[in-house]
C-alpha cells in the first residue's frame, strides 16, 4: 500500500506544479492538459506496467492519470489570478475581477489581491467539502433535485439572464451618455452583446477545427480567448499602465474584513455550486449571483468571492460528476474518459470518488501556499519587468497556442471573438455577458425539448 499511495501523492503534487504553468500561462487550458494526458494515457501504463506486482495495474495507473489531471484543474483555479492581477489576462473564469485587481496592482498592492483570491479559494475547498453530503441528498437520491431542474432549466438559464443584463450599468464617461440613463444604456449595451455573442455561439459550435500538428481542442478555446483574453490585454497594450514597486506583506485583516471575507467565501461556495450544476454559466455569471446575494462589497471582497466561486465550482464539478453522472468541465470529462464513474448513491463513496477528494484537498492546500509564494516573487519583480513587452509576449503567445491547437480556422475565430470582446471594453459592460456564446445555444436546446 505504500507505493500506491506514494505515487498518488507523487501525481497529484505533479499536477500542482503543472497547474501553476497552466495559471501563468494566458491561453494553455486545463482542458489542454487534460486532451494531452487523454492522449499519451497508453505511454504512461506501459512505463508503470514493472510495478504491477505492487498494486499499480492499469486501472490504478488511470486513477493516478485521473488524479493528475484533478490536481492541475484545482491548481489552475489558484495560480491564474497572479496574471489576472499582473498582466491583465483574465480566461472567462476571471474575467470580473480585472478591474478590482488592478485596481490594487496600481496602487501597490497586487500582492495583497493574489493573497486574498488564494484565501478565497482555500475557503472554498473547505466550505464544498462540509455541503458535500448535503448536497448529494439535494441533487441526488432521494431528493432528486437536479431531475426537477432539469424540466425547469430554460427557464433558470433565462432567469439568470435577466438578472445578469437587469443589473449592468455600464461604466460609460458621463460626456458619452447624454440624455440617456446609464442604467438602461448599461442594459442595452449588455443584451447587445449577450445576442451578438449568441448568434457567435450558434455559427461556431456547428464548425470543426483542425490543429496543423494533431493535437486536439474545442472550438471554444479560440472562441473564449478572443472574448476574454486578448481584449484586456490589448486595452492594457494601449493604455500603457505604470506600475508602481509594490508592497509585500500578508494583509492584515480586522474582524470586519474576515466577516466580510467568510459571507464571500460561502456565497461564492453556493454560486460555485450552481455553476457546477447549471450547464452553460461560467464562474463569471456564478460570481454575479454571489455579489447580488451578498449586497454591497469592496473591490477586495470582489475578488475573494470570485475565486471562492472559481475554485467550488472545480470541486464540485467532480462531485456532480458522480452524483448525476453529468460532465461539467473539460477535466471531468476527460476523467469519465479514463476510469469508471460509479453513482454516488448511498451514504458510503465511491472509492474513485474519495480519490479524487484527496486531489482537491491535497492540491488546493498546496496551492494556496504556491500561489502565495509565486505572487511574493511576481510583487517584487514586476515593476522592473518592461510591462508592454510582456503584454505584447502574452498576446502572440495566446494567437500561437490558438494556431496550433485549432489551425487557421481557430485564429479566424479568435480574431472575430476579439472584436465582440472589445465591446464590452469600449461600453464599460461586465466581459460576462459574452457568455452568450454559450447561454444562447443551451437555452435554445432546452426550449427545443
Amino acid at each position: 500500500m505504500i507505493l500506491p499511495f506514494a505515487l498518488l501523492i507523487a501525481f497529484c503534487i505533479v499536477g500542482v506544479a503543472t497547474g501553476i504553468l497552466t495559471g501563468l500561462l494566458p491561453g494553455l487550458h486545463v482542458n489542454n492538459i487534460a486532451l494531452i494526458l487523454l492522449t499519451i494515457s497508453p505511454a504512461i501504463i506501459a512505463l508503470l506496467k514493472p510495478l504491477e506486482s505492487a498494486g499499480i495495474t492499469t486501472t490504478f495507473t488511470l486513477i493516478l492519470i485521473a488524479v493528475f489531471i484533478i490536481s492541475v484543474s484545482i491548481s489552475h483555479t489558484f495560480h491564474d489570478t497572479i496574471p489576472t492581477t499582473f498582466l491583465g489576462a483574465p480566461d472567462e473564469d476571471t474575467a470580473l475581477s480585472v478591474l478590482p485587481a488592478h485596481s490594487l496592482l496600481l496602487e501597490g498592492n497586487g500582492y495583497e489581491a493574489v493573497y486574498l483570491s488564494a484565501m478565497g479559494s482555500l475557503g472554498a475547498i473547505f466550505t464544498s467539502l462540509l455541503l458535500l453530503y448535503p448536497i448529494r441528498y439535494l441533487i441526488g437520491n432521494p431528493i432528486h433535485g437536479y431531475e426537477t431542474l432539469q424540466g425547469i432549466m430554460f427557464y433558470v438559464l433565462l432567469c439568470i439572464t435577466i438578472l445578469m443584463i437587469g443589473t449592468e450599468k455600464a461604466r460609460i464617461p458621463e460626456h458619452s451618455r447624454k440624455k440617456l440613463l446609464p442604467t438602461f444604456t448599461g442594459m442595452g449595451f449588455a443584451l447587445f452583446v449577450f445576442i451578438l455573442s449568441g448568434i457567435f455561439g450558434i455559427i461556431i459550435l456547428e464548425m470543426t477545427v483542425e490543429s496543423p500538428i494533431g493535437l486536439n481542442s474545442p472550438v471554444l478555446f479560440p472562441a473564449l480567448s478572443g472574448l476574454f483574453g486578448l481584449p484586456t490585454l490589448l486595452t492594457s497594450l494601449a493604455t500603457k499602465p505604470s506600475i508602481p514597486k509594490q508592497i509585500i506583506k500578508e494583509p492584515q485583516l480586522d474582524n470586519q474584513t474576515k466577516k466580510d471575507s467568510t459571507l464571500s467565501i460561502l456565497t461564492g461556495s453556493f454560486a460555485g455550486l450552481l455553476v457546477s450544476i447549471i450547464p452553460g454559466i461560467t464562474s463569471a455569471t456564478g460570481t454575479i449571483l454571489a455579489m447580488n446575494a451578498r449586497g454591497e462589497s469592496n473591490s477586495r471582497q470582489t475578488i475573494v468571492t470570485l475565486s471562492a466561486v472559481n475554485t467550488a465550482c472545480a470541486f464540485f464539478v467532480v462531485a456532480v460528476l458522480f452524483i448525476i453522472l453529468r460532465s461539467r468541465s473539460g477535466a471531468t470529462l476527460a476523467v469519465m474518459d479514463l476510469i469508471a464513474i460509479k453513482e454516488w448513491s448511498t451514504a458510503l463513496m465511491p472509492n474513485n470518488l474519495i480519490y479524487l477528494l484527496i486531489a482537491l484537498l491535497l492540491g488546493g492546500t498546496l496551492s494556496f501556499f504556491s500561489t502565495a509564494a509565486v505572487g511574493k516573487i511576481f510583487a517584487r519583480f514586476f515593476h522592473k519587468i518592461p510591462y508592454q513587452k510582456v503584454v505584447l509576449a502574452t498576446i502572440l503567445l495566446i494567437i500561437v497556442l490558438v494556431f496550433l491547437f485549432t489551425g487557421l480556422l481557430g485564429v479566424l475565430i479568435l480574431f472575430v471573438a476579439t472584436f465582440i470582446g472589445l465591446l464590452t471594453v469600449q461600453w464599460g459592460v461586465r466581459r460576462s455577458h459574452a457568455m452568450g456564446v454559450l447561454l444562447l445555444p443551451i437555452m435554445l436546446f432546452f426550449f427545443q425539448m
